[in-house]
């Protein structure tokens, strides 16, 4: 069994963990020029929590897309990160299971004849989403049909839709609602096209042990009440805490 020691070597080698926070996702984190490391939320307050289990300082990277966050971790500037668990970031990233759910909507302005998610999948419709966000990735994958049309982050998506006149934009069911909610004339396409699995991860090079103690740590978090409970002190909306994973093993 691997000890304390070695288990904060692995994930703080240079005496301080460091965290990537994707501020691109608002269910997950938002730039707050009054906190510590200049973002609050929910991933921050899981990366404090796992920064003090440890004895270590935490130390933010704040990032503004999901595919940027990724990076810092394969580039070896943050120890952990915060993210949607994909096949395709599974290559580097060994994930945790799921601590919260989110849900993935369409948006398209009023006069759209489309009324269901299933009739999004056309060839005379564009569809656009955040590059490489979690929907970028699971679009990629299931539309056979539609054009992908990549916004340079996901809270660029709404101004590329409308300034292009796409037919559809496709991400963070809260962040369309808001922008629909802001401006007259769109609407959301009833229920959702995907679930988001969002997870804790860390590079593979860093070894089963430290994956396992990361798993473990969620699954505590989740157990505890503390990924509800800072749900609702930052109050999110529309997110569920994912169901306890039965082994607290790494996901695939």
């Amino acid at each position: 069994m691997t000890s304390d020691t070695e288990i904060k070597r692995i994930f703080a080698p240079h005496g301080v963990l460091r965290a990537s926070i994707n501020v691109g996702n608002p269910i997950l984190a938002r730039e707050d020029a009054s906190a510590a490391g200049g973002a609050s939320g929910v991933s921050v307050d899981l990366a404090s929590a796992l920064a003090e289990r440890l004895g270590v300082p935490l130390e933010l990277v704040v990032v503004k897309s999901a595919g940027r966050s990724v990076q810092v971790i394969e580039e070896n500037n943050a120890d952990i990160g915060f993210f949607a668990i994909d096949p395709v970031r599974g290559a580097n990233i060994a994930f945790t299971a799921p601590y919260i759910l989110i849900e993935g909507a369409y948006l398209v302005p009023e006069p759209s004849p489309l009324q269901d998610n299933s009739q999004v999948d056309a060839p005379e419709h564009r569809v656009v989403v955040g590059k490489d966000s979690a929907y970028d990735l699971y679009l990629s994958r299931e539309l056979q049909h539609a054009q992908i049309v990549r916004a340079p982050t996901s809270p660029t998506v709404f101004d590329v839709f409308v300034d292009q006149g796409l037919e559809v934009a496709a991400g963070v069911r809260q962040q369309l609602e808001a922008h629909a909610s802001g401006h007259k004339g769109y609407r959301l396409l009833p229920g959702r096209f995907m679930v988001i699995r969002q997870a804790m991860g860390t590079h593979k090079a860093r070894g089963e042990e430290a994956a396992r103690y990361l798993a473990q740590f969620v699954e505590e978090m989740k157990a505890a009440g503390f990924i509800g409970q800072a749900l609702a002190l930052h109050g999110i909306e529309g997110a569920s805490v994912a169901p306890l994973h039965e082994d607290g093993k790494p996901s695939t």
